[in-house]
């Protein structure tokens, strides 16, 4: 797996939910959403992407996302996350 096309791959799919707005993002609260999408490459890539509270409930939200292609890399997927707080500003950004 291409390290540098998967996180690309992953920054693309976290940034549909940078779009959303922190009420939308609660809607999918302690849900997981599976992607099977594909790079630039032809790889084939499984994307989860969850999300929690950071912190006291009605808090900050984490956004969280794996991705890993199916292979060995599904036992230690890539990871990348952004907070978004109540007020709908990005936290430590």
């Amino acid at each position: 797996m291409d390290d540098v096309e998967a996180m690309s791959v992953l920054a693309h799919e976290l940034g549909k939910y940078r779009q959303k707005s922190y009420d939308d993002l609660m809607q999918l609260l302690d849900q997981t959403t599976h992607i099977d999408t594909t790079g630039p490459s032809g790889t084939n890539y499984q994307v989860d992407i969850e999300i929690f509270w950071d912190g006291p409930p009605n808090g900050d939200l984490r956004v969280m996302g794996a991705i890993d292609d199916a292979g060995w890399r599904a036992y230690v997927p890539l990871t990348d996350s952004f907070i978004l707080s109540p007020d709908g500003t990005f936290v430590g950004e």
